[in-house]
């Protein structure tokens, strides 16, 4: 595990799609380490209904990628797909027009990268409640988040997708999830090619910055 500090790990962890290592394997117990560090997350009323399936079944993740893949596919072809934002803006739509390749390359070796991380949560009565779900996706996602930045300091790259989640119930199925059991993300993790990386281009604080009101 690298020295890293605060700052460094939180402004360099990026959503790695391009670099994932998919050959070189990834030690089980490092990822049980990262997930030790995330059950350290905040939790509403400390409930910790977070459970975590971790798929290092070739089959397992060649199953979920292929639908990985066909959920990506229809996102790329949205409106809302990432090469299409900011078009007006040449530098912003460069930034984008990378990022629309690099998930593209991401939905064709999902299903090879060697270690799969889905984030769960057990709701009781298997539904979820109508209006603000703030509560409840916020008793897992910060987690989810943490295990990004352990697995950052111990050499391994992870990427925050969720695109799968327009097919959730065909994974819930691959998986054998319970119906009262609903995922979160999809997090692939693998070692990394080439050296390091740095804070990504965002937009200047004060663009986004509101004090006291919106005005």
């Amino acid at each position: 595990m690298s020295e890293m500090s605060a700052r460094a790990v939180l402004t360099t962890t990026r959503s790695v799609r391009r670099r994932l290592d998919l050959d070189r394997p990834v030690d089980l117990a490092v990822v049980r380490d990262c997930l030790e560090v995330a059950l350290q997350a905040p939790s509403g009323s400390n409930a910790q209904r977070w459970h975590w399936l971790v798929l290092t079944d070739p089959d397992q993740r060649a199953a979920v990628g292929q639908v990985y893949r066909r959920a990506c596919l229809e996102y790329l072809d949205s409106p809302g797909a990432a090469g299409r934002l900011h078009e007006q803006d040449p530098e912003r739509s460069a930034v984008q027009q990378r990022v629309h390749s690099s998930v593209a390359h991401l939905a064709e070796v999902m299903g090879r990268v060697p270690v799969l991380v889905i984030p769960c949560l057990r709701v009781p009565g298997g539904g979820l409640p109508e209006g603000n779900q703030a509560g409840l996706w916020g008793s897992l996602l910060p987690a989810a988040w943490s295990y990004m930045l352990a697995a950052r300091t111990r050499g391994l790259a992870t990427a925050w997708t969720t695109l799968h989640l327009a097919h959730e119930r065909e994974v819930a199925e691959i998986l054998g999830l319970p119906a009262d059991v609903h995922q979160g993300a999809l997090i692939p993790t693998a070692h990394h090619t080439g050296t390091g990386f740095k804070p990504a281009p965002r937009q200047p604080l004060d663009e986004v910055l509101h004090l006291n009101k919106w005005a």
